[in-house]
Formats: C-alpha cells, sequence, structure tokens
C-alpha cells in the first residue's frame, strides 16, 4: 500500500449523483462507483439541513458533557451497539492501537414483543441534552428514507428488481453513529490515527458530515486517495455484507479517517455515519447473477451472525 497525495481531481472517477434524478439515469453510474472504488457521493439526498445542522449541534453538546456523564451511558455486554463507548475502545480489524475516537449509537426502536426484538435492545437517550432523542430519532428516519433511494438504484444497476432489496432491510438492524475526534493530544499513542484502515460490516454506509479532509480509501492499485465531498452531501459506501451478497462483484473498500496537521490537529471532528444493515434474520448467500459473471461463492451465513463475528474481531464484542 502506498500512501499518496491527492491531487484536484484525483477521485473525479468516483460518481456523484443527485437523487432527484430518475433512479434508471444514475443507476448504472452509481454501479460502476461501487464496482471500481466501493464508493460514490449523493446529492439532493433529502436530509433537510435544518435537521443536519439541529442533529449536528446535538452531537457536539453531548461530547462537551463531562467524561464521567458520558461514561454513565456505557452499556456493559451491549457490544457498543447502543449508547456511549469511550475513547480508546474501538480498534480496527487486526489494528494494535485503538482508534482515537469516541461515538454514540442511536438504533433501531421496535414495538414491545416484536419478532426482532432479541436482536435490538431499546435506546439509552441522555437526560442532559433537551431534543437529542426526537433530533436523532427523526435522523434515523431520514437516513432510513434516502438509504433506500441508494439501494433501489443499487438493484437496478444489479439488473435486479427496483424493490429487491426492501425486505432483505425491512426492521434492519441499521445503527447511527455520532463521531467525535478529540483534538490530537500529546499523549496520543504513537502510530494511532482518527480511524485505522478498515472495511465496514454492514450493506451500506451513508455518511454525513465528510467535508472535511481526511477521509481516504484505498485504490485497487494500492494507493490511498481523498474522498472529497461538497457541503450537504451524503458519501455512501458498500459494507461487507453486500460484497458477500454480489459476489465481490460490488467492493466494500478499505478506508480510513487520518490525523490532520497544523491547526487541523487541535480541532475536534465530528460526523454522523448511518449503517444500514439486512434483517438479523436474512441469509447472505451470493446472487447468481453475480455468481455467473465470475464472483467469488462464500457460505451462506446470516446477517447476525455475521455482524457478531465480525464485531468481536474490532473489539465491540
Amino acid at each position: 500500500m502506498t500512501d499518496t497525495k491527492t491531487q484536484p481531481g484525483a477521485t473525479a472517477d468516483i460518481a456523484s449523483v443527485s437523487l432527484a434524478q430518475p433512479l434508471e439515469s444514475i443507476a448504472d453510474e452509481l454501479g460502476r462507483s461501487f464496482a471500481e472504488f466501493g464508493f460514490a457521493v449523493v446529492r439532493d439526498h433529502g436530509i433537510d439541513q435544518d435537521l443536519i445542522d439541529r442533529a449536528e449541534a446535538k452531537s457536539k453538546e453531548f461530547f462537551a458533557l463531562p467524561d464521567a456523564v458520558k461514561r454513565s451511558y456505557k452499556i456493559d455486554g451491549g457490544g457498543g451497539a447502543r449508547g456511549y463507548t469511550p475513547f480508546g475502545t474501538e480498534k480496527a480489524k487486526d489494528a494494535e492501537i485503538f482508534d482515537l475516537k469516541e461515538f454514540w449509537h442511536v438504533g433501531r426502536e421496535l414495538p414491545e414483543g416484536h419478532e426482532l426484538s432479541e436482536y435490538m435492545a431499546p435506546n439509552v437517550w441522555p437526560d442532559e441534552i433537551d431534543g437529542f432523542r426526537e433530533t436523532f430519532s427523526a435522523l434515523y428516519s431520514a437516513f432510513e428514507d434516502a438509504g433506500a433511494r441508494v439501494l433501489e438504484a443499487i438493484a437496478l444497476s444489479l439488473g435486479l428488481e427496483r424493490g429487491f432489496f426492501a425486505p432483505t432491510v425491512e426492521d434492519g438492524n441499521s445503527v447511527m453513529r455520532l463521531l467525535h475526534y478529540p483534538p490530537l493530544g500529546p499523549d496520543a499513542p504513537e502510530g494511532a490515527i482518527r480511524a485505522a484502515a478498515h472495511g465496514d460490516i454492514n450493506t451500506i454506509t451513508l455518511l454525513l458530515g465528510a467535508e472535511e479532509a481526511g477521509l481516504q480509501l484505498l485504490t485497487k492499485s494500492g494507493e490511498w486517495h481523498a474522498v472529497e465531498a461538497e457541503e450537504g452531501s451524503l458519501v455512501i459506501n458498500v459494507g461487507d455484507m453486500l460484497e458477500r451478497l454480489t459476489a465481490g462483484k460490488l467492493r466494500s473498500t478499505t478506508h480510513r479517517v487520518v490525523n490532520p496537521r497544523g491547526e487541523g490537529a487541535k480541532r475536534s471532528r465530528y460526523s454522523m455515519p448511518f449503517f444500514l444493515h439486512f434483517r438479523p434474520d436474512y441469509v447472505i448467500e451470493p446472487l447468481e447473477s453475480c455468481l455467473a459473471e465470475g464472483g467469488e461463492a462464500e457460505p451462506a451465513i446470516s446477517s447476525h451472525d455475521f455482524l457478531m463475528q465480525r464485531l468481536r474481531e474490532i473489539n465491540l464484542a
């Protein structure tokens, strides 16, 4: 792997499309970008900017709370699926040093007695932040709507029925993460970065807050390139579950968030990724059409079993 300085236009081949367009007109471009890079940028995604602004303010308000208050919302034995995960906890797969971040997770809220309740714990909400629950419940729903439209485009790009993914993600174990990368201090472990090289576990990830420099993807040729996004846009990337389903046709690309230099190192970085998941009981097995194109088959596995296997690998379970 080679670190490269990213020149203007270095990632120009990553698709940047408007979800306001008919999906049939953007599906092939998205499919090409996901197959080549595993990433795309989406504009006009339908998530209200006022809601985004409120969510960013609430996130900053939470992470500014005293450490002891934040840690009171850490749920032992929960795999980090809900509530607060402290700084110095999560490690990328095979990494020896923890990432320089802390985060909060909001998951799906299911009615009592729901058949999938055993897989999804109730959310916890910080009492100290007014409007926190209302704001992030609304943002969770908005992320789901945007993600459903992206999945429709992906289905079309794969030659599937437009609604193919709808039942696979209905009541899925999707998680919204509020991320805080604190300013870099002199006591950070040598070699630690904000998010070490990793691939996402889930189906697709929708990321708000990628405008600030730092997010990089690893190209097929082994070079690191910056992912550039317009303000207010969503960066979308393929997760391991979708790569497995498509027998490798769509790439779950290794990516990272590198440390800034100069004045940037003195500032916090905030972002909000939404990890869209299949239903826990959905069995991931390669699509025949993708196998016919030369893809590699992997054994069938339920979404839940795959998730737990990967959470153990990153020190969250």
